[in-house]
């Protein structure tokens, strides 16, 4: 698939995917939203693709949300069958945002605004580094839109219940000081370096054996909203994917043992 409103752009084992809307603030459209299932699905399935840097264009916004314009056009209401095949089958509406099968590394660099959909996309990320200018907040409150693709999911794991119902009843705008005060950003970074930072942490991610990474991230996903006992279980059964990697867990206990380098011919897959 050709993008017209996104960059899909790869160096060695790192993929950027920016939005690519700078004149509507990297707002979701339905265009841009069928292009986001195209480029996760396409970094997910790809083998030398091992971390995914997202981004905005443009330094003042990461993604403002959905395209309220865009919006504005779906006057009349879907079909009852269609809405509920869309349920189901839709990776989500305003980006890949219902799917949990990229167990891949993720980081956001967050170089402005993430609002609405946008901090539902900046939640995608397993890590956030954000620029000193940006701002966050759930503002489709404003215009009475629900959170549907995983705010009310995603953002109470990020930053504890109590915070996250405050934040999105009330639909303030956070600066990246709060933000980062209340674990929703893991670093920040002077205004226009959010992206050159989160691509300098995906290249170093991207030298590490990716299988136990790729192993513990889906432990961690598959655990939410389980038992205690349940998530034990699952951490359990992945280990066992240790023993069936080409890049065996023996190589990097005996460099420990023999203390040397180890070597991942198979980048530890």
């Amino acid at each position: 698939m050709d993008y017209d409103t996104l960059i899909y752009e790869q160096d060695d084992h790192v993929v950027t995917l920016t939005y690519n809307r700078p004149d509507q603030h990297n707002a979701v459209d339905r265009t841009m939203n069928r292009e986001l299932h195209h480029a996760w699905q396409r970094f997910r399935d790809d083998d030398s693709a091992f971390v995914l840097v997202i981004t905005g264009a443009g330094e003042t916004t990461f993604c403002a949300g959905w395209d309220l314009a865009d919006a504005a056009a779906l006057t009349e209401p879907p079909d009852y069958e269609e809405f509920k095949r869309s349920i189901w089958s839709s990776p989500g509406e305003c980006g890949y945002t219902r799917r949990v099968d990229v167990f891949k590394p993720v980081i956001a660099a967050v170089n402005g605004y993430a609002f609405a959909a946008g901090l539902e996309t900046a939640l995608l990320a397993d890590i956030r580094v954000a620029a000193e200018n940006a701002e966050f907040g759930a503002l489709e409150r404003r215009w009475n839109i629900v959170a549907g693709d995983g705010m009310t999911v995603r953002l109470p794991l990020v930053v504890g219940f109590a915070r996250a119902m405050e934040l999105i009843i009330t639909g303030r705008r956070i600066d990246v000081r709060e933000a980062e005060r209340i674990g929703l950003v893991n670093e920040v970074v002077p205004e226009g370096q959010a992206l050159g930072r989160a691509q300098e942490l995906a290249h170093e991610i991207a030298e590490l054996p990716q299988g136990a990474i790729r192993s513990d991230k889906e432990s961690m996903v598959r655990g939410v909203g389980r038992t205690y006992e349940e998530r034990l279980r699952i951490e359990a059964e992945l280990t066992l994917s240790m023993f069936m990697r080409k890049d065996s867990h023996a190589s990097g206990a005996a460099a420990f043992k023999e203390k040397r380098t180890p070597e991942w011919p198979h980048h530890g897959l």
